[in-house]
Protein backbone atom coordinates (compact mmCIF):
# COMPACT_ATOMS: atom_id res chain seq x y z
CA UNK A 1 0.00 0.00 0.00
CA UNK A 2 2.76 2.37 0.77
CA UNK A 3 4.19 1.82 -2.68
CA UNK A 4 0.88 2.70 -4.22
CA UNK A 5 0.69 5.78 -2.06
CA UNK A 6 4.22 6.76 -3.01
CA UNK A 7 3.41 6.40 -6.70
CA UNK A 8 0.26 8.49 -6.31
CA UNK A 9 2.11 11.08 -4.28
CA UNK A 10 5.06 11.14 -6.67
CA UNK A 11 2.69 11.35 -9.63
CA UNK A 12 0.90 14.29 -8.02
CA UNK A 13 4.21 15.94 -7.30
CA UNK A 14 5.28 15.43 -10.88
CA UNK A 15 2.08 17.07 -12.10
CA UNK A 16 2.57 19.89 -9.61
CA UNK A 17 6.13 20.40 -10.78
CA UNK A 18 4.99 20.48 -14.42
CA UNK A 19 2.30 23.01 -13.54
CA UNK A 20 4.83 25.06 -11.62
CA UNK A 21 7.22 25.04 -14.56
CA UNK A 22 4.40 26.13 -16.87
CA UNK A 23 3.55 28.97 -14.51
CA UNK A 24 7.19 29.94 -14.11
CA UNK A 25 7.49 30.47 -17.84
CA UNK A 26 4.78 33.13 -17.59
CA UNK A 27 5.84 36.75 -17.02
CA UNK A 28 6.23 37.88 -13.47
CA UNK A 29 7.20 41.39 -12.31
CA UNK A 30 7.48 44.55 -14.43
CA UNK A 31 8.75 44.42 -17.98
CA UNK A 32 11.33 46.77 -19.43
CA UNK A 33 8.87 48.31 -21.87
CA UNK A 34 6.56 49.29 -19.02
CA UNK A 35 9.43 50.96 -17.20
CA UNK A 36 10.41 52.85 -20.37
CA UNK A 37 6.84 54.08 -20.88
CA UNK A 38 6.66 55.23 -17.25
CA UNK A 39 9.93 57.13 -17.64
CA UNK A 40 8.65 58.71 -20.86
CA UNK A 41 5.44 59.89 -19.18
CA UNK A 42 7.39 61.32 -16.24
CA UNK A 43 9.82 63.07 -18.58
CA UNK A 44 7.01 64.74 -20.50
CA UNK A 45 5.49 65.85 -17.20
CA UNK A 46 8.77 67.34 -16.02
CA UNK A 47 9.24 69.17 -19.34
CA UNK A 48 5.74 70.60 -18.99
CA UNK A 49 6.53 71.82 -15.48
CA UNK A 50 9.77 73.43 -16.69
CA UNK A 51 7.90 75.25 -19.48
CA UNK A 52 5.27 76.41 -17.00
CA UNK A 53 7.97 77.72 -14.65
CA UNK A 54 9.68 79.55 -17.51
CA UNK A 55 6.43 81.28 -18.55
CA UNK A 56 5.69 82.21 -14.95
CA UNK A 57 9.11 83.84 -14.58
CA UNK A 58 8.77 85.86 -17.79
CA UNK A 59 5.28 87.04 -16.86
CA UNK A 60 6.49 87.93 -13.38
CA UNK A 61 9.27 89.99 -14.96
CA UNK A 62 6.68 91.77 -17.11
CA UNK A 63 4.61 92.61 -14.03
CA UNK A 64 7.71 93.96 -12.30
CA UNK A 65 8.49 96.23 -15.29
CA UNK A 66 4.93 97.56 -15.20
CA UNK A 67 5.25 98.30 -11.49
CA UNK A 68 8.56 100.04 -12.08
CA UNK A 69 6.95 102.08 -14.87
CA UNK A 70 4.27 103.26 -12.46
CA UNK A 71 6.95 104.22 -9.93
CA UNK A 72 8.94 106.05 -12.63
CA UNK A 73 5.89 108.08 -13.71
CA UNK A 74 5.16 109.06 -10.10
CA UNK A 75 8.84 109.91 -9.69
CA UNK A 76 8.82 112.52 -12.47
CA UNK A 77 5.51 113.91 -11.21
CA UNK A 78 7.01 114.32 -7.73
CA UNK A 79 10.08 116.00 -9.25
CA UNK A 80 7.74 118.38 -11.09
CA UNK A 81 5.96 119.22 -7.82
CA UNK A 82 9.32 120.17 -6.34
CA UNK A 83 10.36 122.18 -9.43
CA UNK A 84 7.52 124.73 -9.49
CA UNK A 85 9.64 127.23 -11.45
CA UNK A 86 10.33 124.71 -14.23
CA UNK A 87 6.65 123.77 -14.40
CA UNK A 88 5.58 127.44 -14.51
CA UNK A 89 8.12 128.11 -17.28
CA UNK A 90 6.64 125.24 -19.31
CA UNK A 91 9.86 123.21 -19.36
CA UNK A 92 7.96 119.97 -18.74
CA UNK A 93 5.18 120.72 -21.26
CA UNK A 94 5.34 118.34 -24.23
CA UNK A 95 8.64 116.94 -22.98
CA UNK A 96 9.69 113.67 -24.58
CA UNK A 97 12.74 111.52 -23.96
CA UNK A 98 13.82 108.18 -25.43
CA UNK A 99 16.46 106.12 -23.66
CA UNK A 100 19.26 105.62 -26.22
CA UNK A 101 19.63 102.09 -27.62
CA UNK A 102 23.31 102.21 -26.63
CA UNK A 103 22.42 103.16 -23.03
CA UNK A 104 24.64 101.22 -20.63
CA UNK A 105 24.71 103.12 -17.34
CA UNK A 106 23.25 106.16 -15.56
CA UNK A 107 24.61 109.35 -17.06
CA UNK A 108 24.10 108.27 -20.67
CA UNK A 109 21.00 110.50 -20.86
CA UNK A 110 22.91 113.72 -20.13
CA UNK A 111 21.81 116.59 -22.34
CA UNK A 112 18.30 115.27 -22.96
CA UNK A 113 16.44 117.87 -20.87
CA UNK A 114 15.32 121.46 -21.40
CA UNK A 115 15.10 124.43 -19.07
CA UNK A 116 17.37 125.48 -16.19
CA UNK A 117 19.95 123.22 -14.54
CA UNK A 118 17.56 121.84 -11.90
CA UNK A 119 14.89 120.99 -14.49
CA UNK A 120 17.45 119.34 -16.79
CA UNK A 121 18.81 117.34 -13.87
CA UNK A 122 15.29 116.06 -13.07
CA UNK A 123 14.62 115.18 -16.70
CA UNK A 124 17.99 113.48 -17.20
CA UNK A 125 17.52 111.54 -13.95
CA UNK A 126 14.12 110.37 -15.19
CA UNK A 127 15.67 109.22 -18.47
CA UNK A 128 18.38 107.35 -16.55
CA UNK A 129 15.73 105.76 -14.31
CA UNK A 130 13.78 104.60 -17.36
CA UNK A 131 16.97 103.17 -18.85
CA UNK A 132 18.17 101.34 -15.76
CA UNK A 133 14.76 100.05 -14.69
CA UNK A 134 12.95 99.45 -17.99
CA UNK A 135 15.74 99.12 -20.54
CA UNK A 136 17.10 100.90 -23.59
CA UNK A 137 14.57 102.12 -26.12
CA UNK A 138 12.02 103.07 -23.45
CA UNK A 139 10.23 106.30 -24.29
CA UNK A 140 8.80 108.75 -21.76
CA UNK A 141 6.51 111.67 -22.57
CA UNK A 142 4.96 114.42 -20.47
CA UNK A 143 2.00 116.34 -21.85
CA UNK A 144 0.40 119.39 -20.27
CA UNK A 145 -3.39 119.03 -20.38
CA UNK A 146 -4.08 122.51 -18.97
CA UNK A 147 -5.25 123.57 -15.54
CA UNK A 148 -2.25 121.93 -13.86
CA UNK A 149 -3.14 118.51 -15.26
CA UNK A 150 -0.38 116.39 -16.79
CA UNK A 151 -0.28 113.06 -18.58
CA UNK A 152 2.84 110.91 -18.31
CA UNK A 153 3.13 108.21 -20.97
CA UNK A 154 5.78 105.51 -20.88
CA UNK A 155 6.26 103.14 -23.83
CA UNK A 156 8.45 100.09 -23.29
CA UNK A 157 9.27 96.69 -24.76
CA UNK A 158 7.19 93.89 -23.24
CA UNK A 159 7.90 91.09 -25.74
CA UNK A 160 9.22 88.77 -23.03
CA UNK A 161 5.77 88.30 -21.52
CA UNK A 162 3.21 85.86 -22.86
CA UNK A 163 1.43 87.73 -25.65
CA UNK A 164 3.51 90.83 -24.92
CA UNK A 165 4.11 93.54 -27.49
CA UNK A 166 7.18 95.58 -28.35
CA UNK A 167 5.30 98.83 -27.81
CA UNK A 168 3.49 98.48 -24.47
CA UNK A 169 2.18 101.81 -23.17
CA UNK A 170 1.41 103.00 -19.64
CA UNK A 171 -0.44 106.24 -19.01
CA UNK A 172 -0.53 108.13 -15.70
CA UNK A 173 -2.58 111.29 -15.22
CA UNK A 174 -2.07 113.69 -12.34
CA UNK A 175 -2.86 117.19 -11.20
CA UNK A 176 0.02 119.20 -9.74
Amino acid sequence: MSQVMDQVMNGDRKKQNEQCLAVCHCQSGVGLIEVLIAVLVLSIGFLGMAALQSKALSNNNSAMVRSVGTIASYSILDAMRVDEDGVQAGNYDDFSVTVPDDWTEPGDCTGKGKGDAFTKANQNQWCDDLGSLMGPGTKGEIKADGGGNYTVTITFNDERATGGEAGQTMITRAKL
